[in-house]
C-alpha cells in the first residue's frame, strides 16, 4: 500500500526569469548556474550558512550596525527600515524575544516569495537564525499562507536538514547558542498579511489585526517583544552580511533604499515571472525590457505598481523609477513589489469590480468602515458594470472610498479604497459610459477569472519566464486581450 505521509515536491525544472541589463543581482546570485538549492549540501558548498558562523562572534549591536549601514527597507510592502525596526528591540525586557517571518503572500500578483522558498530556502532560514542572533531571540516562526502546501514541504525539509547538520537546535554550531525554527501554516487569510492579525493567529486567536501602540517590537507574539519581517527581507541577510552593509548600499537608490528587489510581473506582458532588479530603476525596463513589452504589440493603458492595494499609474508614467520616494511621488507606493501591466482594451470599471470583490471577500469584518464599505462598493460597482446603475453612482462609489480612508485598522479597506478611487480617477469615462442607455459592454473587456492562469495553453515556455510547470499557482500564461490575470489568488 502506498504511504500516505506528504512527498516534497519534485525541486523547479526550470530557471529563474532572465534579469537583463540592470545591474548585478543578490538574491539569484547564489543559484549560479544551478535552478535552485533545496539541499543543504549544495547550499553548504555554495556558501550557504557561513554568515550564520560569523554572526554567531558577532554582538547584536554589530550586527544591527551592519544591517544599517546597508540601507535596505522592509520588502514586504510598508518598506520600513529594516536595521532601524532590528534596534526597536529592547533588550532589557526580561521577556523571550521572538523573530516572526511573514510568509503569508496573498497580495493579488505577488508571488515572490513564494519562489524564494522553493528555490532557496535555507537562505531564508538562514535569514531567520541571523535575526535571532541579532535580537537575542530563541525562536523564529515562519507563518507561511494556508495555500502554499508545496513551498511548505520545502521549507520543513530545509529546516530538518539544517537541524540534522546543528545548524537548528540546540548548542548551534557549536557556539552554546540555541535556537528553534518553527513552520507554521495559516488558514488562507490575507488579513493575516497585516502584522498584527498574523500576530494573533500565530496567537491562536481570530487572524484580526489589533490597535497600535503597543508595537509587536514591544508586545508582539506572546505579548513578548517580536520582530516581524518579510520572506525576502531576512533571506537578504546573509548576502548583506557577506559583501558587506556598505558595498550593499551601494547598489539601488541611496537616498530611498538600496539594494535589489524581487520584482513580481504580471498582466498584459509577454515575459511574465519574478525578476530582481536593482531599486530605482525605470519600471519601463521591467515592462519592455525584462517583461518583453504588451502582448499582442498593443498599447499600455495603466500599470498598477506595486500590488492591488497600490493606486495605479497611467501608461506615461513608465518611466517613473521603482523606488519607495519616487512612487510616492507619483502618487502610489511601491507596494508588494508587484507590478501589473494592463493593456488598452481592459475595462477600468470591470477591474474596479474585480478588486473590490477581492477586498470584500478578505475584510475580517472587525472595522465597519471596511466591513460594510467594501460590501457596499462592490454592490454598487456590481450595478454600474451591470448597465443598472443609478445617475450618481459612479459619484457614490468614491465618496464611499473617501469615507473608509482613515478609519480602519488595518490598511485593507485603505488600500481598496485608494485603488478603485484611482482607477475612477485615472479613467473616469470607462466608468461614466455604463451610464449611457443602449450601452452594451465590449466581450473583450470581460477580465475573466481573476485565480492564477497555467500554461495549459501555451506550447513554448517563454525564456525568461517562471511558468506554471515550476510554480504551479503562481505564475501565468499569455492572456487574452483584456483578461488580466492576479497571481495565486481566488475571489468569489
Amino acid at each position: 500500500m502506498a504511504s500516505s505521509t506528504p512527498q516534497r515536491p519534485a525541486a523547479p525544472k526550470t530557471k529563474p526569469g532572465a534579469h537583463g541589463p540592470v545591474g548585478d543581482t543578490v538574491l539569484w546570485q547564489a543559484l549560479g548556474e544551478r535552478e535552485h538549492l533545496q539541499g543543504i549540501d549544495d547550499y553548504v558548498a555554495a556558501g550557504g550558512y557561513e554568515q550564520l558562523k560569523r554572526a554567531l562572534t558577532m554582538q547584536g549591536s554589530d550586527l544591527i550596525d551592519e544591517i544599517k549601514a546597508s540601507n535596505i527597507r522592509g520588502r514586504g510592502g510598508a518598506g520600513f527600515p529594516t536595521g532601524l525596526k532590528m534596534s526597536f528591540i529592547p533588550q532589557d525586557n526580561p521577556k523571550p524575544k521572538y523573530v516572526v517571518c511573514n510568509a503569508d503572500e496573498s497580495e493579488p500578483c505577488t508571488f515572490k516569495d513564494r519562489e524564494l522558498i522553493e528555490r532557496l530556502p535555507h537562505m531564508l532560514v538562514e535569514g531567520c537564525l541571523i535575526a535571532a542572533k541579532t535580537i537575542g531571540a530563541n525562536h523564529a516562526f515562519i507563518y507561511i499562507r494556508g495555500e502554499y502546501y508545496e513551498p511548505t514541504l520545502v521549507l520543513m525539509e530545509a529546516v530538518e536538514q539544517a537541524r540534522a547538520q546543528g545548524l537548528v537546535g540546540t548548542n548551534i554550531a557549536g557556539s552554546g547558542w540555541d535556537c528553534e525554527v518553527i513552520v507554521h501554516r495559516g488558514a488562507g487569510a490575507y488579513i493575516c498579511g497585516e502584522e498584527t492579525a498574523l500576530l494573533s493567529s500565530l496567537n491562536g486567536y481570530r487572524g484580526q489585526p489589533t490597535v497600535k501602540p503597543p508595537f509587536p517590537a514591544v508586545s508582539g507574539l506572546y505579548e513578548s517583544p517580536t520582530l516581524v519581517n518579510n520572506v525576502e527581507t531576512l533571506a537578504t541577510l546573509p548576502r548583506i552580511l557577506g559583501m558587506g552593509g556598505a558595498a550593499y548600499a551601494a547598489m539601488g537608490v541611496e537616498r530611498t533604499g538600496a539594494g535589489t528587489r524581487m520584482m513580481s510581473l504580471s498582466g498584459h506582458v509577454n515575459r511574465p515571472g519574478n525578476y530582481e532588479m536593482e531599486i530605482g530603476k525605470p519600471m519601463r525596463v521591467l515592462v519592455e525590457e525584462l517583461g518583453g513589452g504588451i502582448l499582442g504589440n498593443r498599447k499600455l493603458k495603466a500599470i498598477i505598481p506595486g500590488g492591488s492595494s497600490t493606486p495605479i499609474l497611467m501608461a506615461d508614467q513608465l518611466d517613473t523609477p521603482m523606488d519607495y520616494d519616487s512612487m510616492v511621488g507619483a502618487g502610489t507606493m511601491f507596494g508588494s513589489g508587484s507590478v501589473i501591466a494592463i493593456d488598452e482594451d481592459t475595462c477600468m470599471a470591470q477591474l474596479a469590480l474585480r478588486v473590490a470583490e477581492f477586498y470584500r471577500h478578505e475584510s475580517c469584518g472587525k472595522c465597519t468602515p471596511c466591513r460594510e464599505g467594501t460590501k457596499w462598493t462592490v454592490d454598487v460597482l456590481t450595478r454600474i458594470v451591470g448597465c443598472e446603475a443609478r445617475p450618481d453612482d459612479v459619484n457614490l462609489v468614491y465618496s464611499i472610498g473617501e469615507r473608509i480612508i482613515g478609519t480602519c485598522l488595518c490598511p485593507l479597506g485603505d488600500s481598496m479604497a485608494m485603488a478603485v478611487n484611482s482607477y475612477i480617477d485615472a479613467f473616469r469615462s470607462d466608468f461614466d459610459r455604463y451610464l449611457e442607455p443602449g450601452f452594451v459592454p465590449p466581450v473583450s473587456s470581460s477580465l475573466g477569472d481573476i485565480a492564477a492562469r497555467t500554461v495549459a495553453a501555451a506550447s513554448v515556455a517563454t525564456p525568461g519566464v517562471t511558468w506554471a510547470g515550476t510554480l504551479s499557482r503562481s505564475s501565468f500564461t499569455p492572456l487574452a486581450s483584456g483578461q488580466l490575470a492576479a497571481g495565486d489568488e481566488e475571489v468569489s
